[in-house]
């Protein structure tokens, strides 16, 4: 759990995802065109993978499938369903200029 926290706090926008998983996919597509440049695990490629999701069950991050699991300014924001609401409310940008991930 403590390696999760320490990635997610190493950039401004951290995404957990796996690289065959469409809504991890949308997600990742939605900050691009946002004009943030991520930070991605995906952690179907990494050596310890299901470490890693495991990790993130336990931080609260949904049952498994627990991606895509993001963060902003090293804080669990939520998975896509949280980021889509705080997108169309109009927070999601503010929050990433907060942690200077948006500069516009």
């Amino acid at each position: 759990m403590d390696c999760v926290l320490k990635l997610a706090s190493q950039n401004a926008l951290v995404i957990f995802s796996k690289s065959s998983c469409c809504m991890c996919h949308a997600i990742k597509r939605l900050f691009y065109e946002q004009g943030v440049s991520p930070t991605i695990y995906e952690i179907d490629e990494q050596i310890n993978g299901r470490e890693i999701e495991r990790a993130l069950i336990k931080l609260g991050c949904g049952a498994a499938p627990a991606v895509p699991a993001v963060f902003i300014g090293g804080k669990y924001v939520g998975s896509a369903n949280n980021v889509l609401t705080l997108h169309l409310d109009g927070s999601l940008k503010k929050m990433l200029k907060d942690a200077g991930a948006l500069w516009l």
